[in-house]
């Protein structure tokens, strides 16, 4: 039996007062990159300087104003790259960098050697707040955590003095969520009274979830009673910094943003310490498909993915939303189907507005491409195979012949998985369009005759049987129907031509037609489908028919060899 019982339940807020339920986001909060700082730390691998550089520039590209560059008072391999930075002018003026120091005097002057030459800095001070860790950490009392946190804002001034670029301080009480509410809003106002910020020179007071502790409405609750309780509120920039430890970082982000934060700190995906942090790029992309401007550069989802796993050394996972290589697939007939419809349907109707089944966003939109969207293995039904043969190849077949067709794939599938789109369209070659045995249509001479308001077709068919030449003549109204009639006399077969259809496969002079023939040989009432292919309608017709006909008349083999 699990232990559960070892286990206490997170407080949650008494507030019944909340706001934040009946809001919606409306506008993209100021993002913070801390994939130097928080991501680096976590890796098993951590970057050397040019990997940093490489993410650095990246980050810019992307459109980050705000990035947190590392601990530079914490090694020699950070303060080198801050470094760098500086003296290869890496750092655009709208960009400003963060650094991030505990209260310590030998680190905050670390800090300010490190930052020499930076236009704008945000130097991020912290300390832990929590009530466990007051006890089994600090043995402190609140007071003595108090002191620390108000000490390394005097050691912020002190060391300002020789600093001339400009400072924006930002406070972090650590784990925040395991924080008393009225301690965590005590210490937060007892550190802004000592900076003395105003509307025109904000600080910024940042709330992180350390660790995920509860469901993500408690984590708004906690957001919003701050909000409303901090002094000064004009003057603070209030900034949410979750991780994920349940999971639900990134509603948790969204509920804060509902709950009145004006700004986010996290990773290209998720990266960080334990589970990571919260995912900016799915925050940013989720955004983006509700009609909102993320305020970031996300058009090419796989140049981010690339360099994120070659500086990181990190996989993204396939599910991963919006990155992953699997996440704009379906292997589901049904959304197959779907999907297939949805796609038709928006061009038909030339609508400006997204909306397909299973796909909240245009993959396109990110960077995505559409051969990947549907797969086909043996969950796959008819849909799926007539997408493929649609989308890839621009075969549109009838709607009675996708699961004539869908049958044969999925055979295969049962036998060896994930089938591609390309040997579905082996497949398709090797079942309809080279069926040439034992009747092989060779060529076709077309006579119409006129009797008074009708007319007479009459086609002349050259074709092998087996191998050997041969040639039949045919009467009918019409091409089809005279070749149909000379065959059954030929052959001493009874068929029956159930259906017709047609279209261009290209556009332009030299375009080919796709025709597809429903055939009953009436004798066994077997039906199945034949199709032919060539820049002339009628002879792509009379393909069809032959194919057709080779399809019923002989034992029908498993699949190609190929």
């Amino acid at each position: 039996m699990m232990r559960y019982n070892r286990y206490e339940r997170v407080p949650v807020v008494d507030y019944p007062e909340r706001e934040w339920p009946n809001r919606q986001i409306e506008q993209a909060p100021v993002w913070c990159s801390v994939d130097l700082r928080d991501g680096n730390q976590a890796l098993v691998e951590p970057m050397v300087v040019e990997e940093k550089v490489e993410m650095f520039n990246m980050l810019v590209k992307m459109g980050f104003k705000e990035i947190e560059v590392g601990f530079p008072a914490a090694s020699q391999i950070e303060y080198d790259f801050l470094r760098q930075l500086v003296e290869r002018r890496l750092i655009p003026d709208d960009v400003t960098v963060q650094v991030l120091t505990q209260c310590r005097e030998h680190l905050i002057e670390r800090t300010f050697e490190a930052i020499q030459g930076i236009k704008r800095a945000v130097v991020h001070i912290y300390n832990s707040t929590s009530t466990l860790q007051r006890d089994v950490v600090f043995h402190m009392e609140r007071d003595e955590i108090k002191k620390i946190a108000t000490d390394g804002v005097d050691l912020v001034k002190k060391y300002m003095a020789g600093y001339d670029g400009e400072v924006i301080l930002e406070y972090s009480p650590e784990s925040f969520t395991g924080t008393e509410l009225d301690f965590a809003l005590d210490i937060c106002n007892a550190v802004q009274r000592a900076w003395g910020p105003t509307p025109e020179h904000k600080m910024i007071v940042n709330l992180p979830s350390t660790v995920e502790m509860t469901t993500p409405n408690v984590y708004a609750d906690q957001i919003e009673w701050m909000i409303k309780h901090l002094e000064n509120r004009e003057s603070i920039v209030l900034s949410v910094h979750p991780h994920n430890d349940r999971g639900t970082g990134v509603a948790a982000t969204e509920l804060a943003l509902l709950a009145g934060a004006d700004r986010v700190e996290g990773t290209l995906f998720g990266n960080g310490e334990r589970t990571g942090n919260v995912d900016i790029l799915t925050l940013a992309y989720n955004m983006f498909s509700q009609g909102i401007n993320p305020q970031l550069e996300l058009s090419d989802v796989k140049e981010i993915a690339e360099v994120y796993e070659r500086c990181t050394k990190m996989h993204i996972d396939p599910r991963h939303p919006y990155a992953g290589k699997l996440v704009f697939t379906a292997f589901s007939g049904s959304h197959q189907d779907a999907i297939n419809k949805g796609m038709h349907a928006l061009l038909e109707r030339q609508s400006k507005v997204w909306q397909v089944p299973y796909l909240p966003i245009d993959p396109a939109d990110i960077g995505r491409e559409y051969e990947p969207v549907v797969r086909i293995n043996s969950q796959s039904g008819k849909g799926g195979v007539a997408f493929v043969m649609d989308t890839y190849f621009g075969f549109r077949l009838p709607r009675g012949m996708h699961k004539e067709f869908a049958d044969i794939i999925q055979g295969i599938a049962e036998r060896q998985g994930e089938v591609s789109p390309e040997q579905v369209m082996e497949q398709f070659r090797y079942h309809y369009l080279e069926r040439k045995e034992p009747y092989h249509f060779r060529k076709c001479k077309i006579t119409d005759f006129e009797s008074g308001e009708n007319f007479t077709t009459v086609a002349v068919v050259t074709y092998t049987d087996h191998g050997v030449m041969k040639q039949f003549e045919g009467v009918g109204n019409g091409p089809i129907d005279a070749v149909q009639r000379g065959l059954e006399e030929e052959l001493g077969i009874e068929i029956k031509v159930l259906d017709y259809s047609e279209h261009a496969l290209q556009s332009g002079s030299g375009a080919q037609a796709a025709s597809y023939i429903h055939m009953m040989d009436q004798k066994s009432n077997r039906v199945t489908y034949g199709v032919g292919v060539s820049s002339n309608i009628t002879r792509a017709s009379l393909r069809g028919i032959f194919s057709a006909v080779n399809r019923l008349f002989e034992e029908e083999p498993e699949e190609s060899n190929e």
